[in-house]
């Protein structure tokens, strides 16, 4: 989607940052069997695709900040006719140099014999552990083999790092081009959210919703969901990560839609809740207002220097201070924040990066303290309050009432955009477009 130049600005820097004495391994993850001999449709690993903009499978990166010649290496399938024949067009070798920004490309079966002449007299290797069981057996094969020619002067790095505090600091800051395909990411979900509000009545089934909202992705150029599609109705909507979407909508239900349509590799992430009948019942809304006052308060304090963990615990305290007065909780709210009673209705965190993931790369904390903002990082906004259907003491009127509203917020110099504004989220606009 980007310009070769994008990707190999991004190598640059992050070579950078690595250093001389450093070496990196950046590897597809593998197909994975849906059934029988069907896969499941490949979708590249972010780090990689971040890094090259190459999105075949069986492919691995090795970067050599310090080497004199061949700095950035690459693993690939060879071109193959019959094979392309069967499974599509391959890049090869020669479109791994051409057009990816090798300086050589070997086929994906030498990767093997060649990694420990890669990272030989390197002080750092920089692999993500535990991530691919194949790789990590070739990267300590590599390392034990080197140990035995240490006498001859080739010996491993002297220490493996996690990517995390390199690669994944640079992707937490969202470059022009970035934000250009998450604003798009961002207008396409929302036109998805406001055609599931204007579908689901009652009657309605969950994976009908699902299905228009996976259309509107694809109809207007995204890839596909980001993430799997969430459409709660009723009680369905107080399980968090409810993707079974088989239900029919009910007269009187609230309907959760969280959903995100991935463009350019980029992912969106916005949750709506809304009223099937058209209208909500004094219940539903004093819950719907409660967390829409709590939502928007939290989204004014996203502002360079202000952390996540202060959002979150403001939108704790407030929660609280609307359960008790919902008598969902009784006592004072100090001591109900304190031993985390509100935990029976708000279990989650109220943020998390966005971007390439729908759960983004990057550290939410410096040496064990939160981490402040900074312009061109970009979080979701997602307060909610979910009081399952046999909650015990709490008022009947409010049991099965599950309630999410979220936005993905731009972190700038002056404040913060809120990337998501375009899907309706004030009552009356989502009970306007409900009866429709």
């Amino acid at each position: 989607m980007f310009a070769p130049e994008v990707f190999a600005a991004r190598r640059a820097e992050y070579m950078r940052r690595l250093g001389p004495d450093a070496v990196a391994i950046v590897r597809s993850l593998p197909e994975r069997l849906r059934n029988g001999d069907a896969y499941h449709r490949f979708r590249q690993i972010s780090d990689l695709y971040y890094l090259t903009g190459f999105a075949e499978p069986d492919a691995t990166l090795v970067l050599r900040p310090g080497a004199e010649t061949e700095q950035v290496v690459m693993f690939v399938r060879p071109r193959d006719p019959e094979m392309e024949t069967w499974d599509g067009r391959r890049a090869g070798l020669e479109g791994a140099t051409a057009r990816y920004g090798a300086d050589v490309a070997y086929p994906a079966s030498e990767l093997g014999d060649k990694l420990a002449g890669l990272i030989t007299n390197r002080d750092e290797l920089h692999h993500a552990l535990g991530l691919d069981d194949e790789l990590d057996h070739l990267v300590t094969s590599a390392i034990a083999r080197l140990r035995r020619t240490e006498r001859r002067g080739k010996r491993p790095p002297r220490a493996v790092i996690d990517p995390r505090f390199t690669l994944h600091e640079l992707r937490l800051r969202k470059s022009p081009e970035e934000l250009t395909a998450m604003r798009k990411a961002c207008a396409i979900t929302a036109d998805a959210h406001v055609a599931a509000m204007k579908l689901g009545r009652p009657g309605t089934f969950e994976y009908e919703v699902e299905a228009l909202i996976d259309y509107t992705f694809r109809a207007r150029g995204g890839n596909g969901p980001g993430y799997a599609t969430i459409v709660g109705a009723g009680e369905n909507a107080t399980i968090l990560h409810y993707i079974e979407n088989t239900c029919a909508i009910a007269p009187g239900d609230l309907v959760l839609v969280d959903a995100g349509c991935e463009y350019g590799y980029y992912t969106a992430d916005i949750t709506r809740t809304w009223p099937a009948s058209g209208a909500f019942t004094p219940a539903q809304r004093r819950v719907y207002d409660l967390v829409l006052a709590v939502q928007q308060a939290a989204i004014e304090m996203v502002a360079p220097g202000t952390t996540l963990d202060a959002i979150h615990q403001a939108c704790v305290r407030r929660l609280t201070e609307g359960m008790v007065e919902l008598g969902l909780l009784t006592g004072a709210v100090d001591d109900l924040v304190r031993d985390q009673s509100f935990k029976k209705f708000y279990m989650h965190g109220t943020s998390h990066w966005l971007g390439l993931d729908v759960h983004d790369a990057g550290a939410y904390t410096d040496r064990g303290t939160p981490r402040p903002l900074e312009p061109g990082m970009v979080v979701t906004i997602e307060p909610g309050l979910y009081i399952a259907a046999d909650a015990p003491d709490v008022p009947v009127e409010l049991r099965g009432i599950g309630v999410r509203i979220e936005d993905d917020i731009l972190v700038t110099a002056s404040g913060y955009e809120n990337l998501t504004a375009a899907c309706p989220k004030e009552p009356d606009a989502i009970e306007a477009l409900c009866r429709a």
